[in-house]
């Protein structure tokens, strides 16, 4: 028992240690991911640490594992290095008893892993989507941005204002093109203003401009006319909500509507990150050994290079079951339990000491 909880207490140091390292490492790269998706108008720069928040929660599950396995992997080499499995092993305990201690400590992120993944995954891309709906469908007026060329809402007008025009309240050379199904138009004006009426739109107010306009058939040609007031509707803040995604569909109604390429795909990733959370342990038990020759630091690229491997195969066992190549059941049993197999017989190799020369042997003397 005494040696179980110092186990366990050195493997919590280092899995905050490492999950300290990873967090500051991905939220980085989250922040420069957002900061390019708001430099590109894909989200709101006031939004970039809320879209940042839920992006770094989405991917916790992932990073979470990885923690998990390095300390795991980082501590058992310690104690190989330092000779303190010796002990362990001098008192008539197998390698498999460790199992135990690691369970101990690994059920309560296990937990959050599966919480994290079947639920605060899908939220998270709920969360997204909607501030991204909220700022694409923004109002032409929350648009404006004077000395940048906007598009509007509906995708039909591109509007600029001076770079000296603080809003669209009042504003000074403007120019405004709108597509239209039989003509096109170029509207310029030397200044303009807001009009709210009392029905609840909202028209701008364009002075001393000139307009010129495109006309098609059935009767094409180019009319230009000068106007001291024209007046143009803007549209309305938008109403409604985004359309749900794979993504940001609840695990629940994933497992009713299984049957759908994408959605059994998506079950497969989600599923799929809580199988592999419980093989890291095994799997780590499995890979660590003792080499005098090896550093520590030869341990952890081990255990990275196991996790990208197994990475990849979950990556491309959900683009199988997207496309119809294998159903996600089969998937599961053939990638997830396969490796559990294969790391069980691997610590049972270990723990009784097999090795083909020694089962030669016995085969011969039987």
């Amino acid at each position: 028992m005494l040696f179980d909880a110092s186990l366990r207490k050195e493997l919590g140091r280092s899995f905050v240690g490492t999950l300290i390292v990873l967090l500051t490492v991905v939220i980085t790269l989250m922040l420069i991911r957002t900061l390019g998706q708001a430099s590109k108008g894909s989200v709101s720069p006031s939004d970039i640490m809320l879209v940042m928040g839920y992006t770094v929660l989405g991917y916790l599950p992932i990073v979470l594992s990885l923690s998990m396995f390095v300390a795991i992997i980082g501590t058992l080499a310690r104690m190989y290095q330092d000779s303190e499995m010796v002990i362990w092993f001098a008192s008539g305990l197998g390698i498999a008893r460790l199992l135990r201690p690691l369970a101990r400590f690994a059920w309560p992120l296990l937990v959050a892993i599966a919480a994290l993944s079947l639920l605060g995954w899908p939220w998270s891309q709920a969360q997204i989507l909607e501030l991204r709906y909220q700022f694409q469908q923004r109002s032409d007026i929350d648009r404006v941005a004077p000395g940048e060329f906007q598009v509007s809402s509906s995708g039909d007008s591109v509007f600029f204002v001076d770079r000296d025009s603080s809003t669209l309240e009042s504003a000074r050379q403007i120019f405004l093109a709108t597509e239209e199904a039989d003509k096109s138009a170029v509207t310029t004006a030397r200044q303009a203003r807001l009009d709210h009426r009392a029905d609840g739109q909202t028209w701008a107010v364009l002075e001393q401009g000139q307009r010129v306009e495109q006309l098609r058939a059935p009767d094409p040609g180019v009319r230009v006319s000068e106007f001291e007031r024209y007046e143009v509707q803007l549209q309305r803040d938008p109403v409604g909500s985004p359309g749900a995604t794979v993504r940001s569909t609840p695990t629940l109604s994933l497992l009713e509507q299984s049957a759908d390429n994408a959605n059994a795909a998506e079950l497969v990733w989600r599923l799929g990150l809580v199988f592999a959370a419980i093989n890291y342990v095994v799997l780590a038990l499995a890979l660590t050994s003792a080499n005098p020759r090896s550093s520590r630091m030869g341990h952890i690229v081990t255990a990275l290079l196991v996790f990208v491997v197994y990475f990849n195969l979950l990556t491309l066992g959900q683009s199988w079951v997207g496309r119809g190549k294998v159903s996600a059941p089969a998937l599961l049993a053939l990638l997830h339990g396969g490796i559990l197999l294969l790391a069980l017989v691997w610590l049972m190799a270990r723990h009784y000491q097999w090795s083909p020369r020694r089962l030669f042997k016995r085969g011969v003397a039987a």
